[in-house]
């Protein structure tokens, strides 16, 4: 009889109690502030992985059929930059086919700041003779000294030599973190990471391409950027699913589970951290760009923009589908492959329960004639840890008495 009171103790410390029933009053809001939900990532993992491809593919087309819009730094010319309240975007084309330079071919851009309105103008680059006849003309026009109108000049060579430099600082980048994580973690979950970041990287070229954004030095070291933001939510995501896999060791799970599981858990620390990190990103695009007029703010925080919604995406729909896809194949869990929980299974697995398998391998109470009785009949009666800790006296035993 105290074996079987046991055994349902121990099966309603593992069912929902008091706090389970908390978590069903809850809304959906409040389960995922809580950690609390029981979300089937496995189950929808093609569709992160299948939406990812087809954004590959758009970046990939694009950036084939009409290349990156490179600024004057990676490309080389000459900028001309004029205050003026009055000069126009037409007028500085037409000074342009006066003074024997294409207009066409030229970049020609309005900008306005607290400081005032300015027009940009951007070309090939030009001899050094071109670059003070069109200096003065732009000082004629204005009618200002010619020491107002600003003038600078890029070779193409630095372009090509910062470009170099940033791919050789994206590999080794790439060779560091990738033995970083097979060392701590491992080798999979070092593969899924970098597959990750790259899929970052292009999309986020791809959209610069696709809507035709400049590339310049900032753009750069944002997409550098962005790469350790990527990182981070991802190892967020594995950490917990280590630190979830050693603890499920010694059960049959599948891997399915050990994965939603942790997704479920971190899902709402990976949505505080993308949350944090794009406010004041979208501070420095609307206040530093779109108000205080700042160029340089504006290539930055655009790519920061584009790399953190990215980062955030792709460390739960493309990191950790495919890090499941990997250790699925090993012995372990090849036998569990296409059976996962889900629904109430899954969230009491979330809550902390053990895998089902686990519960009903422990020994069924039975009645008075022998049989088993079904569990789910047992109306669960809450247990203290004290009366878990105790068990029947044992029997004293009888002191011998000398005669």
């Amino acid at each position: 009889m105290s074996t079987d009171l046991d055994s349902d103790r121990i099966d309603n410390r593992d069912a929902m109690s008091g706090s389970a029933a908390e978590t069903n009053r809850r809304n959906r809001w409040g389960r995922l502030y809580h950690g609390e939900t029981s979300i089937d990532f496995y189950g929808r993992r093609w569709w992160g992985l299948i939406g990812s491809g087809l954004l590959i593919v758009i970046s990939v087309v694009s950036l084939f059929a009409q290349g990156l819009n490179l600024g004057l730094d990676f490309k080389g010319g000459v900028e001309w930059q004029v205050a003026s309240a009055t000069f126009t975007t037409d007028q500085a084309r037409d000074l342009l086919n006066e003074n024997g330079i294409d207009a066409n071919s030229a970049k020609i851009q309005e900008r306005t700041s607290v400081s005032g309105r300015s027009i940009v103008i951007q070309v090939g680059d030009q001899t050094l003779e071109k670059r003070q006849q069109i200096q003065q003309a732009l000082a004629t026009a204005n009618n200002v000294p010619i020491e107002q109108i600003d003038t600078s000049s890029v070779s193409a060579t630095w372009g090509k030599t910062i470009t170099n430099k940033a791919i050789r600082a994206l590999v080794v980048f790439l060779v560091l973190v990738a033995a970083f994580i097979a060392w701590r973690m491992e080798w999979r979950m070092a593969i899924a990471a970098i597959l990750a970041m790259l899929h970052d990287v292009l999309i986020s070229v791809g959209v610069y391409s696709l809507f035709k954004f400049e590339v310049t030095p900032a753009t750069v070291v944002a997409f550098l950027t962005i790469l350790g933001f990527s990182l981070y939510d991802t190892i967020v995501v594995f950490d917990k699913v280590r630190e979830n896999t050693l603890r499920y060791t010694n059960s049959r799970m599948p891997y399915a589970d050990v994965l939603n599981v942790s997704m479920n858990q971190v899902l709402m620390r990976s949505l505080n951290t993308s949350i944090a990190a794009v406010l004041p990103v979208l501070s420095l695009l609307v206040l530093g760009s779109g108000i205080l007029g700042a160029a340089s703010l504006r290539d930055f925080a655009l790519a920061l923009l584009i790399g953190l919604v990215t980062g955030s995406y792709s460390s739960i729909f493309v990191a950790s589908p495919l890090l499941a896809l990997a250790k699925e194949r090993e012995p372990k869990f090849r036998p569990m492959i296409g059976s996962h929980a889900t629904g109430a299974e899954l969230e009491r697995l979330v809550l902390g329960g053990l895998p089902a398998h686990r519960r009903d391998a422990r020994k069924s109470p039975t009645g008075s004639s022998g049989a088993p009785i079904d569990s789910s009949a047992v109306q669960a009666v809450p247990v203290t840890p004290t009366e878990l800790l105790t068990h029947t006296p044992r029997p004293r035993k009888k002191k011998r008495r000398d005669h």
